[in-house]
């Protein structure tokens, strides 16, 4: 429940904060106006920790670099087009420099088929505001005074816990349909609800998201991924049906189950693992920034099912194969959204091997077989750690501590081997220029088979030795004739 008292209290010190204060000041003394405005005043008045802070103004561009560049240790153009100036403000008690962003008042038209704005400047605080995404982001903290400027209702909305838009939602949503994904990243960012006429249009408007770039959709799935809980935003997509225009792959696992062939809900039980997925996280790497591929992951591991389901007799289901299936998916749709290599490259081969571990409590690998677990998972093991424990969803308390035991189990045997071979190097004891030497070999395939050989040695035996090592060498070449 928002405290208005306390509310205003913070967004009071936010105002009298040294950056604020200087940049007020020398606007003001340049005759312009300066408001701070946005997720910076909503935070304050909720209490949420503020990172960036977002200042509007009267003065177009080359004011505002005239007016900051004698307070800033830098500036540069956030695209002065649109008249947005980046800056480093000096703090004079501290001496750190605070980065902060000033755009000029807009008034932007847009023409309902691209992207592009037709950039326009507005002169007035209340008009900028009304062009604003959100209620609760529209609003301002006129500086110096200060003066908070409310001309949409957000407070009201606030303190209701509800998203709407300031105009209506097919004009503020014709205007920009990426606020629709907004909508559904603020939801989970602070438990709001969507108000219904805002949730109607979205449902209605979804297929203009197709004029937006793919860059930016998947910058707001990220932020959504980024969120403490992104199952509310996700559960928005999927009711609406915006996420079948972007990410079809996640409202398709909400398959048809029949009276005669049972099997888990797999949209819910995707939603699970990424629930429990982030718990484990946060159990795990306290402190650290949100894993967005582990997140995707999560979300996607079994995007593979809908293609390989089979109903089989006796009332049974079958999802053969669905771990590749489902890598190759991801990867097509992960590179549609532009997502870059290392992202695409880390969440495919999570999902390729999320199932690699299921077999471990049937009956105990060989330390051949971890070591190979080990080798084939190679930087993604410890998310892949995760992954595995989060895929756990079974209401059966007894098979699920049977699994957990498993994994504490493998995980012991990861750590032990570890310390005793040096797993995580997991190379042959012989290089390259070794094998040649004693082989009298010059570069080619059959130093990779040789290469191939030891390590395989390495995986299956352990640490032999060189000598030893060189030996098996010899044996293995003169087998081959």
């Amino acid at each position: 429940m928002l405290n208005m008292a306390e509310g205003l209290a913070r967004i009071g010190a936010l105002a009298a904060s040294p950056v604020t204060a200087t940049l007020g000041e020398a606007f003001a003394a340049a005759g312009f106006e300066l408001a701070l405005v946005g997720g910076p005043v909503r935070d304050a008045l909720i209490g949420r920790t503020t990172h960036d802070l977002d200042y509007t103004t009267d003065a177009r561009p080359d004011d505002i670099l005239r007016i900051v560049k004698p307070i800033a240790s830098a500036t540069w153009d956030v695209g002065r087009e649109f008249g947005t100036i980046g800056a480093k403000i000096r703090d004079a008690g501290s001496g750190r420099a605070e980065q902060v962003e000033i755009t000029t008042y807009r008034a932007d038209s847009y023409d309902g088929v691209t992207r592009k704005p037709t950039v326009e400047f507005g002169d007035t605080l209340e008009q900028d505001l009304v062009r604003r995404d959100f209620t609760v982001n529209a609003m301002a903290l006129r500086i110096p005074g200060p003066t908070l400027v409310d001309p949409t209702g957000g407070v009201e909305d606030l303190v209701a816990g509800v998203l709407r838009t300031p105009s209506d939602p097919q004009v503020s949503f014709g205007d920009d349909p990426l606020r629709m994904l907004r909508a559904a990243r603020f939801s989970a960012q602070l438990g709001f609800t969507v108000a219904p006429e805002t949730l109607e249009a979205m449902a209605r408007l979804r297929d203009t998201l197709r004029i937006v770039s793919a860059e930016r959709i998947q910058g707001e799935l990220v932020k959504l991924l980024q969120a403490d809980d992104p199952v509310r935003g996700i559960r928005l997509l999927v009711e609406t049906g915006l996420a079948g225009e972007f990410l079809p792959e996640v409202p398709a696992l909400q398959l048809e189950v029949d009276e005669h062939h049972h099997h888990k809900d797999v949209y819910e039980h995707s939603l699970t693992v990424l629930r429990q997925a982030i718990e484990l996280e946060r159990t795990r790497h306290p402190g650290t920034e949100p894993d967005v591929p582990l997140r995707l992951a999560a979300l996607l591991h079994d995007i593979g099912k809908p293609a390989t389901r089979r109903l089989e007799p006796g009332g049974g289901v079958s999802f053969h194969h669905h771990d590749a299936k489902g890598a190759r998916l991801a990867r097509k749709r992960l590179n549609a959204l532009r997502f870059d290599a290392a992202t695409i490259t880390s969440v495919t081969q999570l999902i390729e091997q999320h199932l690699r571990f299921f077999g471990y409590s049937e009956g105990a690998w060989t330390d051949s077989a971890v070591r190979r677990y080990v080798r084939d998972a190679g930087g993604e093991l410890e998310r892949l750690h995760i992954l595995t424990r989060a895929d756990v969803t079974t209401r059966n308390r007894r098979k699920a501590a049977i699994l957990r035991a498993a994994y504490d189990d493998i995980e012991r045997r990861i750590a032990e081997l570890a310390a005793q071979e040096e797993l995580d190097a997991m190379r042959p004891e012989l290089d390259g220029n070794r094998i040649q030497e004693i082989l009298g070999l010059r570069p080619g395939p059959e130093v990779g088979a040789a290469y191939r050989f030891l390590l395989d040695l390495r995986l299956d035996e352990g640490i032999v030795g060189p000598e030893v090592a060189e030996q098996r060498l010899r044996e293995w070449w003169a087998a081959r004739g």
